[in-house]
C-alpha cells in the first residue's frame, strides 16, 4: 500500500479541480473549490487501487482536506495494526 500523506492528498485533490496545490488549505471546504461528488468519487477510486480502502460516507461528513485527512490517518493507522 502506498503510504499517503496530506501533501499528497491535497496534490491530488488540486489535479482534479485544475487549481495549484497552494489554493487548497486544511480547512477550506472542497465542494466550494470545485469538486463535485463524481471527482471525490473518481479519487477515493484511485486511492483505493492504491490499497487504501475509504469509505465514501465517512469522507462526506468533514469536505476539508483536513477532514479527509483524519479519515485517511486513521485508516493507515488501522491498516498497519
Amino acid at each position: 500500500m502506498t503510504d499517503f500523506t496530506i501533501e499528497m492528498l491535497r496534490r491530488e485533490i488540486a489535479r482534479m479541480i485544475h487549481v495549484d496545490p497552494s489554493e487548497i488549505g486544511d480547512s477550506d471546504n472542497l465542494m466550494d473549490l470545485g469538486l463535485d461528488s463524481m471527482r471525490a468519487m473518481a479519487l477515493v477510486l484511485s486511492w483505493e487501487q492504491q490499497g487504501l480502502k475509504l469509505d465514501f460516507s465517512e469522507l462526506a461528513r468533514d469536505v476539508t482536506l483536513g477532514g479527509w485527512w483524519a479519515v485517511v490517518a486513521r485508516q493507515q493507522n488501522m491498516e498497519r495494526t
